[in-house]
């Protein structure tokens, strides 16, 4: 059995592993027993009643974190050139066309978001073993296909996130950072977990939330009822 560090010894002190908290508890609990001397990434973990291998319920969407991410996001913008004031003025990292297309089919890929509109999809699948590895290639699901190139920057840079249930059935998505007060933790995660809520799929039956836990980089999980979000 591994030793326990001096650490983690004092975050089991702060709370129960077995116990299962609210979403405020939690939000307050995960800024305890966080130590890392880095500014952490917060995380929820929820497990859905879906058999994602079904089309009809697979759960994927996005949303606006009302206090965003607290992570500085790099965004690509590949558009065409009446597009480029557009995608500079809404804050994007770079922009361009064929030329970032090049340094990607050469390997480059040092963004967290690639922003392009529909008719430059044609030239962006050819990139698809560099860029869907990597989960970079644009969806219009997610909102990164679209005309609307500078509200689409925008709305990344704010805070917006898009998820997808994995082949376990379950959903990761990092929601703030712990140097955010609980409150906007709490407020962030409820946004997540609330959109979630509403793309439950018609032919999912049974119980929909079937496990959610909160932590941060390096903590432990934090249980969460998840039994209230039924209601």
């Amino acid at each position: 059995m591994a030793r326990l560090s001096k650490n983690r010894k004092l975050s089991f002190e702060k709370y129960n592993v077995d116990k299962i908290y609210s979403i405020e508890e939690a939000a307050k609990l995960v800024k305890d027993i966080t130590t890392t001397k880095f500014d952490s990434s917060v995380d929820l973990d929820i497990r859905l009643g879906v058999d994602p291998k079904k089309a009809d319920q697979m759960v994927r969407g996005v949303v606006s974190l009302p206090h965003g991410t607290g992570k500085t996001i790099k965004v690509l913008a590949i558009c065409s050139p009446e597009k480029e004031d557009e995608a500079k003025k809404a804050g994007a990292d770079y922009v361009g066309l064929d030329e970032y297309i090049k340094k990607i089919n050469e390997g480059w890929t040092d963004v967290d978001v690639i922003i392009t509109q529909p008719p430059l999809m044609a030239k962006l699948g050819k990139l698809g073993k560099v860029l869907g590895p990597r989960g970079l290639m644009p969806n219009p699901k997610s909102g990164t296909v679209t005309n609307e190139i500078g509200k689409a920057i925008t709305d990344v840079k704010k805070g917006k996130i898009d998820f997808k249930v994995d082949k376990s059935g379950i959903i990761h998505a990092a929601v703030a950072k712990v140097s955010f007060d609980a409150k906007k933790i709490e407020e962030n995660a409820m946004e997540l977990l609330n959109t979630i809520k509403k793309l439950k799929p018609s032919s999912s039956k049974g119980i929909y939330f079937k496990s959610v836990s909160l932590s941060s980089t390096m903590s432990s999980s934090i249980k969460i009822d998840s039994s209230a979000l039924a209601n």
